[in-house]
């Protein structure tokens, strides 16, 4: 069959050996599969990546020697079934699934190692207890988005973020506008995205952002106005002060206001902000400008060594959260959002190739203006965008 595999860095159109499934693992003909930024990063720092999770236990990622066949956002139609297997939907089914898939027994992220193949392909393998039937007619064209959207999902569980809480998203890429389309359905009140590229500032729009910012023109965190936030170290103080002064006035002991204040979980205001840019110095910069007892989630994967400065985090008590993936309930309620029209992911897609153009879509998506999320159809003989 065909498929794209990447190999040093270079990415080429090849013939591979069809998959053979095991017992408990589907055949899914690829109907379509996302490009993700994960690709983009495997492509030129596999082997770093490789180290660290070797370092965290598992020594399966692609090393850039290696010929994988990328891809792991993916749909498609069941094919056939390993000997044994439970069979739990026809053949003809669409799909989507987690990707991830037991080799021995040894597990590997499907699209990220040389022992899964991913879905950068004609047909890719799956274990059957990870897929999922497309629900209420969904598209097999909104469907392929079930997996970055499951991401931003997790994303926002992870972040305990409040309908009335103001959310800043700082990146408008892939993953910075599939947290947009969450974070509004999921009913916040608020999101403010932040990008210099006027591309990437128009798709966040059409994602839902109610406010859209140029960091080189305005501060995102001054841009959403005041909230009663605390800006600075001698605000903190004060306001610490300030309170003490009112609360020893009352006919009662302050310390149970205080606690009262506290049970009833009342307080400083804070923004809930979205890293998700992903590159060198963001973060330390993210909380160097944020206000005291801000909720710092990091999204954007740094693939290089990065900095921070503690004592600035401390002095601010910001609350710094990193999150990956997703669980598999969440999957499958991404899965269902889009097919009931809570969540609309559409604007996300700004173009669509074939096998033989996937190069060339790499190059693209390198130019914010251009592109954000391209989805390659294994049928299609599409090669330029």
């Amino acid at each position: 069959m065909r498929a794209v595999t990447c190999e040093h860095g270079r990415l080429d159109v090849v013939d591979v050996p069809a998959p053979a499934p095991e017992s408990g693992q589907a055949i899914v003909t690829v109907t379509g599969c996302g490009i993700c930024g994960s690709d983009l990063h495997a492509r030129r720092h596999a082997d770093a990546q490789a180290d660290i999770l070797a370092e965290a236990g598992y020594d399966g990622f692609m090393r850039s020697h290696q010929r994988v066949v990328l891809g792991h956002e993916f749909c498609g139609e069941i094919e056939d079934y390993g000997p044994g297997s439970r069979r739990p939907l026809p053949a003809g089914t669409q799909v989507v699934a987690v990707p991830l898939i037991r080799r021995g027994p040894e597990l590997h992220a499907i699209g990220l190692s040389a022992s899964a193949p991913g879905g950068y392909a004609e047909q890719v393998l799956v274990q059957e207890s990870l897929m999922f039937a497309l629900p209420n007619g969904l598209a097999p064209e909104v469907a392929v988005l079930t997996e970055p959207m499951a991401i931003a999902h997790h994303a926002v569980h992870r972040s305990e973020i409040k309908k009335r809480d103001v959310a800043i998203v700082i990146g408008a890429g892939p993953v910075g506008l599939a947290l947009i389309c969450m974070l509004k359905a999921h009913g916040v009140h608020q999101v403010l995205a932040s990008d210099p590229s006027p591309g990437r500032r128009r798709l966040a729009h059409a994602c839902g952002a109610d406010l859209v910012v140029d960091p080189g023109e305005v501060s995102p965190y001054e841009a959403v106005g005041e909230h009663g936030y605390l800006k600075t170290v001698p605000d903190g103080a004060r306001t610490i002060v300030n309170a003490m002064d009112k609360l020893t006035r009352l006919p009662v002991p302050w310390e149970y206001v205080w606690r009262a204040v506290e049970t009833l979980g009342s307080g400083p205001e804070r923004p809930v902000v979205f890293e998700c840019v992903g590159v060198p110095g963001m973060i330390d910069g993210v909380i160097a400008a944020v206000p005291l007892l801000s909720r710092v989630v990091v999204v954007g994967v740094c693939m290089e060594p990065d900095r921070i400065r503690p004592a600035m985090a401390i002095n601010k008590e910001i609350d710094l959260r990193f999150v990956l993936g997703y669980t598999p309930l969440e999957f499958r309620d991404t899965l269902h959002m889009l097919a009931d029209g809570k969540v609309d992911a559409t604007p996300l897609v700004t173009g669509r190739i074939g096998l033989s153009g996937v190069e060339r879509a790499f190059e693209a998506l390198t130019d914010p203006e251009r592109h954000a999320k391209v989805i390659i159809d294994p049928r299609s003989a599409i090669a330029e965008l």
